[in-house]
């Protein structure tokens, strides 16, 4: 778990610049320190931390926000598949608590190790997703206590954050040019339901869906070539 733990130290770092933004924003629009603690270690999915916050903030419908983080984290169901090998004959609550910890980052890393060295497993996963949490937690929580007693960081442009924070980890989504359609089709079905003035939260929710249609058709096209 050691190895695991220091080797995410670096990617640790920039989750917890983006972390502590949101923590900020989180405060300004009346979320309480603790109330952004609890969200960072039972949600611990900062996309949906972020689509929640921006919606209650706006007066947005709890069901909206919830679709909407869904929508944005449907990514996980393929991620969580793609362990079954680092996770198979582990008791139930371990599994269950290396989901609960398991993010993009350490995922991506723990599986980058195990293409160079099969050996890797588990132990890193946990360990790397132990101080992924730790540190989401601690950053978000100490963006919310600073930025309770801040002025309105709207007025320094400083709202940017949570649309800074959502361009940061989609740029760590990002693997080659193959994911270039579908990444434009959810952007022009999010923009244009934006443009009928449908709430943001289904906005978001028909562009993932449009994303992931896309992204299947174009599968579908290839396996027919082959």
């Amino acid at each position: 778990m050691k190895h695991g733990a220091f080797a995410i130290l670096p990617l640790a770092a920039g989750a917890a610049v983006y972390g502590f933004a949101f923590g900020l924003l989180a405060a300004q629009v009346g979320f309480p320190w603790w109330g952004v603690a609890l969200m960072s270690g039972f949600v611990h999915a900062g996309s949906s931390q972020i689509v929640a916050v921006e919606q209650f903030s706006t007066g947005g419908a709890v069901l909206g926000a919830a679709l909407a983080g869904a929508a944005l984290n449907l990514r996980y169901v393929g991620i969580i598949a793609s362990l079954s090998e680092v996770l198979r004959g582990l008791p139930l609550r371990v599994r269950l608590m290396a989901i609960h910890i398991t993010g993009d980052e350490n995922w991506a890393l723990t599986m980058a190790k195990r293409a160079h060295d099969p050996g890797v497993g588990f132990r890193f996963l946990i360990g790397s997703g132990l101080v992924m949490i730790s540190v989401w937690t601690i950053s978000t929580s100490m963006g919310a206590v600073i930025g309770a007693a801040l002025p309105d960081l709207e007025k320094f442009g400083l709202g940017f954050a949570f649309t800074a924070a959502f361009i940061a980890m989609a740029r760590g989504l990002w693997r080659s040019h193959a994911q270039l359609l579908p990444w434009i089709t959810s952007f022009a079905v999010t923009g244009a339901v934006v443009l009928l003035e449908a709430p943001k939260a289904y906005a978001i929710v028909a562009g993932a869906l449009a994303g992931l249609i896309a992204s299947y058709l174009i599968r579908q096209r290839g396996a027919g070539r082959g």
